[in-house]
């Protein structure tokens, strides 16, 4: 990867910006959270209170002064903004502290690049790195700038910060280059799985929210959960069965957060299409979080952005087991659809509700049945089978056929109407669903 991030361990200076308008104040407890996310050893948190922010520093020169001898007393190595620094403020503030300056952009990249596994996970953060790199480029060899001219003054017309660029442009076509190609692979794979008619269903939601505890005990894997923010990165597809239903392709994602840059939202444009084109979204929401509410509509915001906000969404409250009184339950709507389910992915309590949620949910645009045949619909028989959505079949003592489908109710209706009968005509009393 083209930017390899410190292992962690760096003492660090965390400053919080207080008085800001609501909606760009930050959380500062989350900020905390994301630094240890990081791998920094905080040795101070500094709340500062600033309505108008500086244009040179964010903060005032007097509080600069302060933290500059906060930093040598201490032997910080990085100081980290909860906030966004333009490239000027950031270059300043170093000067000043003679260490690392990082804001909140940086810091959320550092993380992501700590957790990429995946080879299309790396140049994801790699190109959001070169992104958020390409604007802090400085001039930093004078020798080799463009002459005015004379002897021995005539440089090789090309300063190092523009040979830089150039050399950065470059990366970042490559990197696109094969992001397109991984791109293609996916939707070749969902285009298979679309074909199979199985329907996808992604879980999505606020960062820590349990989205990786609750995959691993619907789909019985092993994928890294842990309680800190940015656990799980790269995209993980399982298929499983649902009783009564048949098989779906379940996949767990990125989780979001507040003020997600829109540079991370860009690259992993990729990834996150995994939830743009599911058929059903499990939003996995903490109900132990004070800040659900908050955190629902970043997830929403964030939804937008992709193009997901038109998918049917299952609201999950997991984290039961953190709660008294609360027991794991199914709440409808005014229709009887499953709204929100309410469980514990940590010790398994509920479960078995979301399966049956998300089979009621999806088999609304599903036709599962078992059909009665008659010998004269041999064409009809032998189209179900050309679809793969024959689950069995068996023969009655008329020579009739008994097929049990599963298929699109849109592509069920289609078939049955070409040949003039209306599809109730051919489902036995015995017809599932």
């Amino acid at each position: 990867m083209f930017f390899e991030r410190h292992g962690g361990g760096e003492r660090a200076i965390l400053v919080h910006l207080d008085g800001q308008d609501p909606e760009a104040r930050e959380d500062p407890q989350e900020f905390q959270e994301l630094a240890i996310s990081a791998g920094a050893d905080t040795v101070a948190f500094v709340n500062v209170p600033r309505h108008r922010p500086s244009a040179k520093y964010l903060i005032g020169s007097g509080k600069v002064e302060e933290l500059r001898d906060q930093v040598k007393a201490e032997k910080v190595d990085i100081v980290i903004f909860n906030h966004i620094l333009t490239p000027s403020q950031e270059r300043n503030l170093e000067r000043v502290f003679e260490c690392r300056v990082l804001d909140r952009t940086g810091l959320i990249l550092d993380i992501f690049a700590q957790r990429a596994r995946t080879h299309e996970g790396k140049l994801q953060v790699e190109l959001a790195q070169l992104d958020h790199m390409s604007t802090r480029l400085v001039r930093g060899w004078t020798h080799l700038e463009r002459q005015g001219g004379g002897i021995g003054m005539r440089g090789p017309g090309e300063t190092q910060l523009e040979t830089d660029r150039r050399l950065l442009r470059v990366r970042v076509k490559q990197i696109k280059s094969r992001l397109e190609k991984v791109r293609s692979q996916r939707d070749q794979a969902r285009r298979g799985r679309q074909r199979a008619d199985i329907p996808s269903v992604s879980l999505v939601g606020y960062t820590n929210a349990g989205k990786s505890t609750l995959f691993n005990a619907v789909t019985d894997s092993n994928v890294f959960a842990a309680d800190q923010l940015f656990a799980t990165l790269d995209p993980t597809l399982r298929r499983i069965e649902l009783k009564d239903f048949g098989p779906i392709v379940l996949a767990d994602t990125v989780g979001f957060i507040r003020h997600l840059p829109h540079k991370l939202v860009e690259a992993f444009r990729a990834t996150l299409e995994e939830s743009s084109n599911s058929d059903l979204l499990l939003h996995v929401i903490d109900s132990h979080e004070p800040e659900r509410l908050a955190q629902i509509e970043q997830v929403m915001a964030v939804l937008g952005e992709i193009g997901a906000d038109g998918i049917p969404i299952l609201e999950v409250y997991n984290k039961l087991d953190l709660l008294e009184g609360v027991e794991p339950q199914i709440q409808r709507d005014a229709d009887g659809k499953p709204q929100r389910v309410w469980l514990s992915a940590r010790d398994g309590r509920g479960l078995d509700l979301l399966k049956q949620a998300v089979a009621e949910l999806l088999s609304d645009d599903l036709f599962v049945g078992t059909l009665r045949l008659p010998q004269r619909f041999a064409r009809l028989r032998a189209q179900f089978f050309k679809l793969g959505a024959v689950q069995s079949e068996e023969h009655d003592d008329e020579g009739g056929s008994l097929l049990a489908v599963r298929l699109p109710r849109v592509e069920f209706n289609r078939l049955v109407s070409r040949e003039g009968m209306q599809p109730l005509e051919f489902i036995e009393q015995h017809t599932l669903q």
